[in-house]
């Protein structure tokens, strides 16, 4: 083992001095480009930044990912367009950390982790790397089970569907299908981890892949606005923030609500507000999470910026990060709304063709359409009586249940990917929505599946405080793999994993925001390059609204899910910190 660890570390150094050498020669030619840029003016200087950019672009191939995608679709679903503003503003408010975190890093040159572990906390530094392994592995999983769910549902349903009239039965097409995903991933991967050329090849594959995703849902957006389908008065008002939807359920649902007999109206209020809380926290979990935060620094470095790129930084993250990231949410969310807000899927409610003949359901919103009907009926008999029921008898009970509640039913159940790529029908027609939209989602859960790999692999490297590459980072690269298991045990919409994994996440997050604001008013850190005066005023009071927002979110998530069982661990962690803190040598770190 010592001498595979020897022969390891000597291909390190090598490949170490070999792209040392490319990179110097790279960088003086990319600051010479700049340079020269600046002096011809504005135009020029732009022109430069959109060439050398790159950073930010893997930013938006990790956050346009199935977190994104099933936050808008749901978000559309649930509240319309009543929270259109939401993920812009969570955007931003991550952009300004990351922007901390870029000034930093690019400042110093430093590695983040050790210089959080040196010149702020410790407990702070390992949080922020186990936080930011531990989101890689949960948010692995949404993405292997909605990518999966594309190809099976949308693009090649007859030969690995799983049905009846599938060429490849189950198991065996949910194995190839997983495994095709999964080998995809880690060749994509592999082009970053090589370094060199690798890591251009690696960036013009993620571009083209958000690329694809926005022009998608573009397109459906344009057609619906032609047909007269989209009110734009709606959506413009959905600008502005309502915070009373963490409350009650949005307008549209009251009238159909009020149908339901009084003493059930609260069973579909609590269970809409809860949805919507839900969905608005993963919408705002999934525009930053922590472990992109941990990319952003460690993708800049291995580039080989410095201080003399920060401008480019800023306009990176600007660009390449969130003006596709608030086109692609903003379609996807239009889209959503337009198509399925407040409106009953077809098939449950005794609706008929033009011809007259009855619409079948949907097979896959069968069972979870039943499943809120046997909800319902448990909130009326108790759960003891519920639970003394035969299957037959809940069968029964559940079809004698008010029209009322079977509309609320119809309008509730969680739409999968199949149903989901009518958004695009407009634009298409049904088949080749199919193909579209399930284009669209192995794009998104591939780009991010990828990029949590990528990010591992940075993380694992300094877990064992290793320079990327070589098997070090490969084996943190196939940790990832993890997320396959998802697809075989998820049973529910493939499309609603990604929301309880993003609250998750949510939760991890202020570990990050609250760690680059002290990082930023760290003496001992930036030296001369702390910020001063006006910009330092500036720098704070956005940083604090962001780091206080997330820990709002953090906070609301922790008492909503575990209760005080959550507050004690959030409190336990911030104890540790602070204990740490204290006990270490001043001479070392600044409070």
């Amino acid at each position: 083992m010592k001498g595979f660890d020897m022969e390891e570390k000597n291909k390190d150094c090598v490949n170490s001095s070999k792209q040392t050498s490319n990179v110097n020669n790279t960088i003086q030619k990319e600051r010479e480009l700049l340079i020269d840029a600046k002096q011809k003016g504005p135009l020029s200087t732009i022109s430069a930044f959109m060439k050398l950019s790159g950073p930010g672009w893997l930013q938006s191939g990790i956050t346009l990912g199935g977190g994104s995608l099933s936050s808008s679709l749901y978000l559309g679903v649930l509240v319309g367009f009543s929270f259109i503003w939401l993920q812009p503003l969570a955007m931003i408010l991550g952009i300004i950390m990351l922007g901390a975190i870029a000034y930093v890093t690019l400042s110093t040159g430093e590695r983040p982790f050790r210089s959080i572990n040196s010149h702020v906390n410790p407990v702070l530094g390992w949080g922020w790397l186990l936080a930011s392994m531990i989101a890689n592995l949960v948010w692995s999983l949404p993405q292997f089970t909605l990518g999966t769910a594309a190809i099976r549902q949308n693009l090649l349903p007859g030969l690995v569907g799983g049905g009846a009239d599938s060429a490849i039965q189950d198991p065996i097409a949910q194995i190839l299908v997983v495994g095709l995903f999964l080998g995809v991933c880690i060749a994509v991967t592999t082009f970053y981890s090589i370094g060199g050329s690798g890591v251009k090849i690696f960036e013009i594959i993620i571009r083209t892949i958000v690329s694809i995703i926005v022009l998608c849902f573009f397109g459906v957006v344009v057609k619906l606005s032609i047909s007269g389908e989209i009110e734009w008065g709606r959506i413009l008002r959905g600008l502005i923030p309502d915070m009373g939807l963490l409350f009650r359920p949005t307008d549209s649902f009251l009238p159909y609500i009020g149908e339901v007999t009084e003493k059930f109206q609260p069973f579909w209020t609590n269970l809409i507000v809860s949805q919507q809380r839900d969905v608005m926290i993963s919408a705002a979990a999934t525009a930053v999470g922590i472990n992109m935060t941990f990319l952003l620094p460690y993708s800049m470095l291995r580039k080989g910026w410095d201080k003399h790129f920060r401008g480019l930084a800023i306009f990176d993250l600007s660009t390449g990060l969130f003006i596709p990231f608030v086109l692609a949410t903003g379609f996807v969310v239009i889209a959503s709304a337009s198509q399925f807000h407040a409106k009953p899927a077809p098939g449950f409610l005794g609706e008929t063709d033009t011809k007259g003949n009855p619409v079948a359901p949907a097979k896959n919103l069968v069972g979870p359409y039943n499943s809120l009907l046997e909800q319902r009926l448990k909130y009326e008999i108790g759960p003891d009586e519920f639970s003394s029921l035969t299957p037959k008898q809940v069968k029964v009970r559940t079809e004698v249940l008010s029209e009322a509640d079977k509309k609320m039913a119809a309008m509730l159940v969680k739409r999968d990917a199949f149903n989901l790529a009518d958004t695009l029908a407009p634009l298409t027609g049904g088949k080749l929505a199919q193909y579209i939209f399930g284009l669209g989602v192995v794009c998104m859960a591939l780009s991010a599946a990828t990029m949590l790999m990528t990010i591992n692999g940075l993380c694992f490297c300094e877990l064992l405080n290793r320079r990327p590459g070589g098997w070090t980072q490969r084996l943190g690269v196939v940790m990832v793999s993890v997320g396959a298991l998802g697809p075989f045990f998820w049973k529910k919409a493939a499309f609603w994993l990604a929301v309880p994994t993003s609250i998750f996440a949510m939760v991890l997050l202020p570990i990050a925001y609250f760690t680059f604001y002290l990082m930023m008013n760290q003496k001992s850190l930036l030296r001369d390059n702390i910020p001063t005066g006006v910009r330092r005023i500036v720098w704070n009071i956005m940083m604090a609204i962001a780091a206080g927002i997330a820990a709002f979110g953090s906070i609301w998530s922790l008492w909503s899910k575990a209760g005080w069982y959550g507050i004690a661990a959030a409190l336990a962690f911030i104890v540790l910190a602070i204990g740490v803190q204290i006990a270490r040598n001043p001479s070392k770190a600044e409070c």
